[in-house]
């Protein structure tokens, strides 16, 4: 898959079934994500794995994430903050 294929496939996989979460993934994609280590790129495509309302949980409500996606929250939190 080229990198263009890549950015595409994890840009479709932003939008969500709220306009919420839309703002806050699509915006993080946007603005932050080509900066990210390939790392941290891996923990967001993982995040984006996740059901809706867990999303929302974690990036709406606060409710703490699990260990390994909480740094990743942690980013879009302060970047949509």
């Amino acid at each position: 898959m080229t990198d263009s294929q890549n950015l595409n496939r994890v840009r479709w996989r932003c939008r969500r079934g709220t306009l919420e979460l839309d703002t806050i993934l699509g915006g993080f994609f946007r603005h932050r994500y080509t900066g990210l280590s390939v790392a941290e790129q891996a923990d967001f495509e993982r995040l984006l794995a996740q059901p809706d309302h867990l999303l929302g949980a974690w990036l709406e409500q606060g409710l703490p994430a699990p260990d390994d996606l909480r740094e990743i929250v942690s980013k879009i939190r302060w970047a949509s903050g």
